[in-house]
């Protein structure tokens, strides 16, 4: 009896797969063509006196929060001192491990303009929604198109409001951090504004790499002390970030598996 039990769930296991997939893609799909409207309105009628959207892009991340809320197999937390003032700019840089980390940043209740690669910004809905946000969009390997975003990413700044940067540059394929890339703590340097660093832990197989299934996930974003950036060298400034980044990481994969 006990083993026609565990066969049967072992035969349901890839329908629970396919239910929680479509599931978690439809919450997402839905939310986004409801926000739509107010998003891209809000880029127009809001510009005399909200040129970042701000608003409009706290909008379009609801829905990445919302998402990550309404999905049952997945457990998001965001821990770390919030900064005090959400209009206080910053460079925020976090360790890259899976798409679903955008979901996961989207719970932190500050808006963030993303410097993405271009090609996302081309998806129907998704891009145009980015750009009424007021993210960034970088064509990787291109000199010219990283100058036009850093630009783009300092009038983000200017306008009081925080850029965040995956300094890893994509999806880390293993475990381990990838080396970090020089662009954001340049712009904060040149900007002259703190470096905001964000652990991410546990997001790895929620969406796998080079997989668009929903599976199981304890994941967590913690929100570490800044880093100022005036009179600092640019290279010891990353190699200090990553290293922060990498020992809060490992500490939050100690505390998940010993809660497991």
């Amino acid at each position: 009896m006990a083993v026609s039990f565990c066969a049967m769930l072992a035969a349901l296991t890839p329908v629970r797969n396919v239910i929680a997939t479509v599931w978690t893609w439809f919450v997402l799909a839905t939310l986004l063509l409801l926000f739509f409207p107010a998003i891209m309105v809000w880029r127009i009628v809001g510009w005399p006196f909200d040129r970042m959207n701000y608003l409009g892009g706290r909008l379009f991340r609801l829905a990445g929060a919302f998402t990550a809320r309404l999905t049952p197999r997945w457990h998001f937390t965001v821990r770390g001192t919030l900064p005090a003032d959400p209009r206080h700019p910053y460079v925020v840089v976090a360790n890259h491990e899976s798409f679903a980390d955008m979901l996961l940043l989207c719970l932190l209740p500050w808006e963030m303009k993303w410097l993405s690669k271009v090609e996302i910004m081309w998806v129907p809905l998704l891009g145009w929604l980015m750009w009424a946000a007021r993210d960034v969009g970088v064509k990787r390997g291109r000199a010219a198109s990283a100058r036009l975003a850093m630009a783009a990413c300092r009038e983000r700044l200017a306008g009081r409001v925080s850029v965040i940067i995956f300094p890893e540059g994509t999806r880390s394929p293993t475990d381990q951090l990838l080396p970090f890339k020089d662009g954001a703590f340049r712009l904060a340097i040149e900007a002259g504004v703190p470096i905001l660093p964000l652990a991410i832990y546990g997001t790895r197989n929620a969406i796998a790499r080079h997989d668009w299934r929903i599976h199981p996930a304890t994941a967590v974003v913690e929100v570490l002390e800044p880093e100022p950036t005036t009179g600092v060298d640019q290279h010891e400034l990353k190699q200090r970030v990553r290293s922060r980044i990498e020992a809060a990481r490992e500490r939050l994969r100690q505390e998940t598996m010993s809660n497991d």
